[in-house]
């Protein structure tokens, strides 16, 4: 199963491609997309969703993970923008037929690290550990895709064992 991992973003989208076989899972792809932050913001987001959707061609994955919006009450701007962006990139899935998950980031943590308060630093170690790189993976945009792709590998195990025992 190959899974890709968006964390999005209007000025930076990272993305992380992993593919699972035989109990084994490496990486395939990882990156980033960074809209013109000059441009106005129609056209900020035709460029993201051309630019998913050249992610999606590139890496033909069965299932795509994004990061569900969060954002401090005090910043609503901030979670409309992001809202646009998320928009656009389950657009991308869509038009694509690609299969689509969303994640909380707490649930991402506690998927891979046993805690949702798990410190960034703890999340890309095993990003590093699970995927076997030597470096971190950088930056931060691209880490936290690649936490997203690995933590739906985690749960969707998960939700098949319970499938199996008939806990639904």
């Amino acid at each position: 199963m190959r899974i890709l991992g968006v964390d999005p973003g209007l000025r930076v989208t990272g993305y992380g491609a992993i593919e699972c076989a035989a109990g084994t899972m490496r990486l395939v792809e990882a990156g980033t997309i960074a809209p013109d932050v000059r441009s106005p913001l129609e056209r900020r987001l035709g460029q993201l969703h051309a630019e998913v959707c050249a992610v999606l061609d590139a890496t033909v994955p069965d299932v795509m993970v994004v990061e569900e919006l969060w954002t401090a009450y005090k910043n609503p701007t901030t979670a409309v923008l992001m809202g646009h962006a998320r928009g656009v990139i389950c657009l991308a899935a869509n038009a694509k037929g690609v299969r689509l998950r969303h994640l909380a980031h707490s649930h991402v943590k506690r998927a891979l690290t046993g805690s949702g308060a798990a410190r960034k630093e703890q999340v890309k170690r095993m990003v590093m550990l699970q995927l076997a790189l030597t470096a971190r993976p950088e930056p931060d945009d691209v880490s936290d895709a690649l936490a997203l792709a690995l933590a739906l590998v985690n749960i969707e195990r998960a939700e098949l064992r319970l499938g199996r025992l008939g806990i639904a």
